[in-house]
């Protein structure tokens, strides 16, 4: 099931898309579906042409926690939807780049989580993309707004069986992986330092990232059964 947050008019509401490309369509749901069975969830009964509403970051989390070479956190100001832009800090940066990632999003409150039970945490997945700008420590490189973009949606079903990320610049290529992460060793690594939050969400991929992002440039995550996620990168 793919759950989205969007926006129509001045309201903002979660709702299950269906469909595809042109046809596809946002049934509104009650409330948010956070804590609730994702089989369960209550719909309005308003239903609207996906093409006609503002998809926004999926969830706004307490804290945004990746693993690269070692764990670190990215601020809730970080995250930002699909349809918004990623700004380059054109005075402090000396470059920027990226990488694509899996975003693991928690569905319920939990600590010390071990690995055979992290499923029950699992709310679903996303796109992330995870932007550094090159030239500061890590804790600032990772930290600027719109530095984490996430969406367009979650997709609540098991990762897919040919599970890829793909990166692309304007169209090229720029990294691809095959790799399923190991999401139950992930989030108990996670767990046993920090309480996650409902929302919170864990990013995990390739180590490599997608290479330098400039001003007008289009990069897209696409992950095989969620979805793709687009950002145009403009100077900040």
């Amino acid at each position: 099931m793919r759950i989205a947050r969007f926006a129509r008019g001045d309201g903002v509401a979660y709702g299950i898309v269906e469909g595809e490309a042109a046809a596809a369509t946002i049934a509104e749901l009650h409330g948010h579906p956070f804590g609730v069975d994702p089989g369960a969830v209550r719909l309005t009964g308003r239903v609207y042409p996906l093409a006609e509403v503002r998809l926004l970051a999926p969830v706004l989390p307490s804290k945004v926690v990746g693993v690269a070479a070692e764990l670190f956190l990215k601020p809730s100001t970080a995250v930002t939807g699909p349809a918004d832009a990623i700004r380059y800090p054109v005075k402090l940066a000396d470059r920027v780049t990226f990488s694509g990632q899996l975003a693991v999003i928690i569905g319920r409150l939990c600590h010390q989580v071990p690995r055979e039970r992290a499923d029950e945490v699992v709310f679903g997945y996303s796109c992330a993309t995870d932007v550094t700008a090159g030239g500061l420590d890590v804790t600032r490189a990772k930290a600027f707004d719109t530095f984490c973009p996430l969406g367009p949606w979650m997709e609540t079903g098991a990762l897919p069986a040919d599970f890829g990320i793909t990166s692309t610049v304007n169209g090229t290529v720029r990294a691809s992986s095959q790799t399923a992460p190991d999401v139950p060793e992930l989030i108990s690594y996670v767990t046993e330092v920090m309480t996650l939050l409902p929302g919170d969400v864990l990013l995990t991929g390739p180590a490599s990232d997608g290479g330098q992002l400039n001003p007008g440039d289009e990069v897209a995550v696409t992950i095989a059964g969620i979805g793709t996620l687009t950002s145009k990168v403009i100077a900040g």
